[in-house]
Parts: structure tokens; C-alpha cells; sequence
């Protein structure tokens, strides 16, 4: 895993929970992981890893993704077994 990825998935878990990760980041992330990324309608994102499908609000107009998605990944991520 790259160090961009590798700072992306520290601050995931980092606690408290940042506000201040972007969302392009974390998309970044679940690519490297191996994720299908598909736009759905509106802002919102699907995403295929794990052999499960989420689907995301990618946020606006600010970049930074909202805390309690950030939880949702993280929690996503650790049954999954994906730590930093």
C-alpha cells in the first residue's frame, strides 16, 4: 500500500473522529483495495469491495467527508479486517 493510502486509512481510525478527510482520499483508498467505484444518482457513490455493496453521499460543497461516514467506514473496514 502506498504512504497517501496508508495516511488516508490512519486517519480513519484515527479517534476522535476526524472531519477533515477528504472525500477523493477515501475513494482513492477503496480503489486500492480493489474496489468497482460506480457513480449513482445524485452525489451519491457505489461501492463494490468485500463482496459487498455500500453506497456513499459524496459530499458537497465541501470535500471533507462528515464524520459519521467516516465511523461507517472505518467499522466497514475493520470486520473486514483492513487496519493501518
Amino acid at each position: 500500500m502506498k504512504r497517501k493510502h496508508r495516511k488516508t486509512l490512519e486517519a480513519i481510525y484515527f479517534r476522535p473522529v476526524s472531519g477533515n478527510i477528504k472525500w477523493h482520499d477515501i475513494e482513492a483508498l477503496f480503489v486500492e483495495l480493489d474496489a468497482e467505484i460506480s457513480e449513482r444518482e445524485g452525489s451519491r457513490v457505489g461501492v463494490r469491495l468485500f463482496n459487498e455493496r455500500r453506497v456513499f453521499h459524496r459530499p458537497h460543497p465541501s470535500p471533507n467527508t462528515d464524520k459519521g461516514a467516516v465511523a461507517s467506514i472505518r467499522e466497514w473496514l475493520r470486520q473486514n479486517g483492513v487496519k493501518p
